[in-house]
């Protein structure tokens, strides 16, 4: 049994944290509760986490007193607590802020209850220091924490042998090697043991144990041709409509966006499959603000959707002489719309072909929010970089990119691609390499 004593920005961060302390006590000073009363009349993200968060405290307050503990669901307590002036806690700290007061609390708590371990949680780097510098534990909240060293690429390499190449380019198919099982949709290079330029690209089936040729992008989608392996694995995943969740990770250059978007220009222009490109991306700006934008909805999404339509101008450029139009023709006739996250809670999004870009600037709960939008006959997208997150409360491991790869890669309707090469252009790759 331990005592966890939860910071305000646990609670924002995942309103639904309560629970995930196992059979162990949940303890929320006071000070918690009125920080998170100031969030909720927010319109943003925080301000739905803050009333998520009221409602459930004040389901729970029905089932008993909060002051004494009331169980919940997952065998664990949850109680508010708050400083008595006779508590052995000391106010070590000059100034009388929320924090200082938390931690004076937990360390009135500890001295109370020695035998029960306490442990202060908090997302503020500054306020788990002051908490271990008073002697007390202290740590992040991590349960949804994916780090980027443990995501999988979504490819492996195998070599076989002559008889099992010649074995897969007859009969289309094999079972993979050595009966081990792998991630649906999960792409492999089998490599020929005694000619190791022989190879061939190809897939694991939805159940894991055969291995399938991926289609054949090589005449280019929209104007791309892929350029090394991990483009052919992506185009394969883009082009399949079996899948219907993509992600593709990858470093600045490596052609994330650009084949997302010939993709679905393909198979909405030519081959009809969706009734409109829905391209979206989060509203994080690199650096300070440069104030509130004059004009429509979108005229002030413009700034931020210009790296798509830089994207779109390259694809026209690509494309120009095959059956296409400019991009100007596409974003006018609707074809290609760019939608503001903002407000896509509570839409129902069908028959179209979503891209969310810089999805590494989503938190998790923001994720879930879009995934779950996704109506009859979607497929959406997700592009992103773990290492270029400008959103300043997540990071690369806390990121919602990192939390769908993880929670869909044993899925047979998602697939997941880390690009590693740039093709941007050479200065853009040593860039990406060197600095």
């Amino acid at each position: 049994m331990k005592n966890y004593i939860l910071d305000t920005n646990v609670l924002l961060h995942d309103p639904n944290s309560l629970l995930n302390f196992k059979e162990n006590n949940v303890l929320i000073p006071i000070e918690v509760i009125e920080e998170i009363d100031r969030f909720k009349r927010e319109s943003s993200e925080l301000g739905q986490n803050a009333r998520t968060v009221s409602r459930t405290l004040d389901a729970l307050r029905a089932q008993g007193h909060l002051s004494d503990g009331v169980r919940l669901s997952n065998g664990g307590c949850l109680r508010i607590v708050f400083h008595n002036a006779k508590d052995n806690g000391h106010a070590v700290f000059g100034n009388n802020t929320v924090d200082s007061r938390i931690v004076t609390m937990a360390q009135a708590i500890q001295k109370k209850n020695a035998k029960i371990k306490t442990i202060v949680v908090s997302k503020d780097i500054n306020l788990r220091v002051k908490a271990n510098a008073l002697g007390l534990e202290a740590e992040d909240y991590e349960s949804d924490r994916i780090f980027v060293t443990d995501l999988y690429t979504g490819m492996f390499e195998l070599s076989v042998s002559r008889e099992t190449m010649n074995a897969f380019r007859l009969n289309g198919e094999i079972n993979v090697p050595g009966g081990k099982k792998y991630f649906p949709n999960e792409y492999c290079t089998l490599i020929d043991e005694a000619n190791p330029k022989r190879t061939a690209l190809t897939k694991v089936d939805t159940s894991g144990t055969k291995l399938l040729p991926i289609l054949d992008s090589k005449e280019g989608v929209w104007g791309i041709r892929p350029r090394n392996r991990e483009q052919h694995f992506a185009f394969d995943a883009l082009l399949d409509d079996r899948v219907k969740l993509v992600t593709l990770m990858g470093k600045a250059g490596t052609g994330k966006t650009l084949m997302a978007m010939a993709a679905g220009l393909r198979r909405t222009v030519l081959d009809r499959e969706f009734h409109r490109v829905v391209v979206a991306r989060p509203t994080i700006s690199l650096g300070k603000e440069i104030g509130f934008l004059p004009g429509t909805l979108e005229e002030k999404l413009g700034p931020w959707m210009q790296p798509i339509h830089d994207a779109l101008e390259l694809l026209s450029d690509l494309n120009m002489g095959n059956e296409s139009r400019r991009g100007g023709d596409l974003l006018r006739s609707g074809t290609i719309v760019v939608e503001a996250l903002s407000y896509i809670r509570g839409r129902s999004i069908a028959h179209q072909f979503m891209v969310i870009d810089e999805a590494q600037n989503l938190t998790p709960l923001e994720a879930k929010t879009i995934v779950t939008r996704v109506g009859h006959g979607t497929k959406i997208v997700f592009t992103g970089d773990p290492y270029q997150i400008d959103n300043p409360y997540i990071d690369s491991s806390s990121n919602g990119f990192n939390y769908i790869v993880s929670k869909f890669r044993e899925q047979p309707i998602a697939a997941h691609i880390e690009l590693q090469k740039g093709e941007r252009s050479e200065l853009a790759e040593l860039a990406a390499n060197l600095l």
